[in-house]
């Protein structure tokens, strides 16, 4: 077991990615993930690795097409602003079967917004944010240790699947510290017969490519990336804290550590209650809300947004027990009390 150390939540995440084999980097400065470009300008060199600070997002995200298709592994990281510049060449990555890791730190918005945390990037994480049918595993964390676990494990998925993967976290999560221990993990052996290594004349070239003339052709390929899809189903992730509760409480990220303290705090005057926790927002954790049908009265969903997962929560539940909703926006983090009253009124609406 490595030994833990204090870390600022990006550069955790910056080192784990490095751990985890990444050793290509493009991206562009904007607050609240600065870290991680900086931390891996300083890193990279040292392990023969690559640093482009590229002139903008949407050059960085096609630097990073360009380096996936030499099969390598490769990163970027930027902040809500910054993640909507690149989503035209995301959905170009998911279209040529590109692996490659992508970290959303979000920030407050909409437009410039301000830097200070927010969840308000969910519909376009796990909704497919540019054009196109497409999906994503997308990867919440809610410590900083998660954060260097998860980035750890997206390499891997991104090379299991051939698709980037997300690493959704927020201004939060990237500027506290906490102590991490970062083990070396060995890449698995990938198959990259289909990367353009050069041929050295013993085969015929591949080519990365996602344009299709023809509409047949087009529909064959999106067949394709559909069965794909459907087979990340499997990854789902989630937490269940008191599954016999009658009450649940509902968030991931950094949402979900301070209903913790709400958790502790209604149990404490007697409330049953518990948390339901998704690790995985694409695929969400629908089976998640089966396993507490035994006891279940009612679900409250809590967001740094005007309400977004919240649908997703709503078609898990499918009717079967009241769902509602308390968010914060703006970069506004919700506050235990104000979250045990919002319980407490749903308490009453059951009862």
């Amino acid at each position: 077991m490595a030994e833990k150390i204090l870390m600022k939540g990006n550069e955790a995440l910056a080192e784990a990615a490095l751990a985890a084999g990444c050793r290509y980097f493009f991206g562009y400065p904007i607050t609240p993930q600065n870290e991680v470009p900086e931390y891996m300008s300083r890193r990279l060199p040292q392990l023969d690795g690559v640093f482009v600070q590229a002139e903008s997002e949407v050059a960085a995200i096609n630097m990073v097409y360009g380096a996936a298709s030499t099969g390598v592994r490769c990163m970027t990281s930027s902040s809500s602003p910054g993640i909507s510049l690149k989503q035209e060449g995301i959905s170009y990555l998911v279209g040529s079967q590109l692996p490659c890791v992508v970290v959303n730190m979000m920030r407050g918005g909409p437009g410039l917004g301000t830097i200070q945390p927010s969840q308000s990037d969910y519909f376009q994480s796990t909704k497919g944010g540019g054009h196109g049918d497409y999906k994503m595993l997308v990867l919440a964390p809610s410590t900083v240790q998660e954060m260097v676990d998860l980035t750890m494990d997206a390499f891997d998925l991104a090379e299991k699947y051939r698709n980037p993967v997300i690493v959704l976290g927020d201004g939060m999560l990237g500027q506290m510290m906490e102590p991490v221990a970062i083990e070396p993990r060995e890449p698995q052996e990938a198959d990259i017969s289909w990367a353009t290594t050069g041929t050295l004349g013993e085969r015929k070239p591949n080519v990365i490519n996602s344009l299709f003339i023809k509409a047949e052709e087009c529909e064959e390929h999106n067949e394709v990336l559909q069965a794909k899809f459907a087979k990340m189903l499997e990854e789902v992730r989630y937490e269940i804290l008191h599954e016999d509760a009658e009450f649940f409480l509902v968030g991931y990220g950094t949402t979900a550590r301070i209903m913790r303290s709400v958790v502790e705090m209604a149990r404490e005057e007697g409330i049953s209650v518990g948390l339901i926790r998704p690790i995985t927002l694409y695929p969400f954790p629908d089976e998640a809300f089966d396993k507490v049908q035994k006891t279940a009265k009612g679900f409250l969903t809590v967001e740094m947004s005007a309400g977004q997962m919240v649908e997703d929560v709503r078609l898990a539940v499918n009717g079967r027990q009241p769902v509602r909703f308390h968010g914060r926006t703006g970069g506004m983090a919700p506050e235990p009390l104000h979250i045990l009253a919002e319980l407490k009124k749903l308490i009453d609406e059951v009862k």
